[in-house]
């Protein structure tokens, strides 16, 4: 009686280990990654656009009311040209927090120069053309600006506006004049002295973000070039409006 309850036994055993090895598997629920973060931390940016206006004065008449001159009645239009420049240069800055608002602060530096052309027109008291002048110079600066700036993230990330101002510095200096007569007489000179100043800007733009860390940005500038080593009773203060477009890495 012994012996068929042992074989009894062992094969209630290996009934049950087979029922346990073909049931279902357990698995454990994993959590999923987090989302993406666009855009935080240090970066650096390449630039290039262009000046695509700036205030020159409008055009002005000047007239001789001096009934002793010789050229009494004569008068002399000045006509500055406002010319199109190019910009380009890098940017280097730390974006705060990865929140839907992110504060940011950037050191923009840069080359700026454009074309100063003038025409003349000089006029008989009748108003006939006496002759006709022109005279074109370069200017060039550099320009060194601390921005703080407010960028925005909302949805997703990927598209980031933002805005922000700034102050620093510019140097610029002239090439040299060229003067060209109402005879096709040509005349030049050599480049003028260099200036350094306070400049001020305002910006704009936005961002696109390819990656979590690249991105391509179109940006509008206004950019102030001060006077403030000049006493004049004048407002000498250059106003540029500047359109560009560039990309921006972040750094891991």
């Amino acid at each position: 009686m012994k012996k068929p309850s042992i074989l009894a036994l062992l094969l209630f055993g290996f009934a049950t280990a087979s029922l346990r090895a073909g049931g279902p598997e357990v698995y454990k629920q994993v959590a999923p990654p987090p989302p993406p973060v666009y855009g935080t931390g240090f970066y650096g940016a390449i630039d290039l656009g262009a000046n695509v206006f700036q205030n020159f004065p409008d055009s002005r008449t000047f007239t001789d009311d001096n009934p002793n001159s010789p050229f009494f009645g004569e008068s002399l239009e000045v006509s500055p040209d406002h010319n199109v420049g190019f910009f380009g240069g890098l940017k280097l800055g730390y974006v705060f927090g990865t929140g839907v608002i992110r504060p940011t602060i950037e050191l923009d530096s840069f080359y700026n120069g454009f074309d100063t052309d003038t025409n003349f027109t000089l006029r008989e008291p009748d108003g006939d053309v006496i002759g006709r002048a022109s005279s074109s110079n370069r200017l060039n600066s550099g320009v060194w600006l601390g921005n703080f700036i407010l960028r925005f993230a909302p949805g997703n990330q990927r598209f980031q506006p933002y805005v922000g101002a700034g102050v620093g510095l510019y140097y610029a200096e002239a090439d040299g004049l060229s003067f060209t007569g109402p005879n096709g007489e040509t005349f030049n000179t050599g480049g003028g002295r260099g200036h350094t100043d306070l400049a001020w800007d305002v910006v704009g733009g936005s961002d696109y973000f390819f990656t979590p860390k690249v991105s391509a940005f179109i940006e509008y500038k206004f950019l102030e070039y001060t006077s403030t080593q000049f006493n004049t009773d004048h407002d000498r203060a250059l106003n540029q409006h500047l359109v560009g477009a560039g990309v921006r890495f972040f750094f891991p």
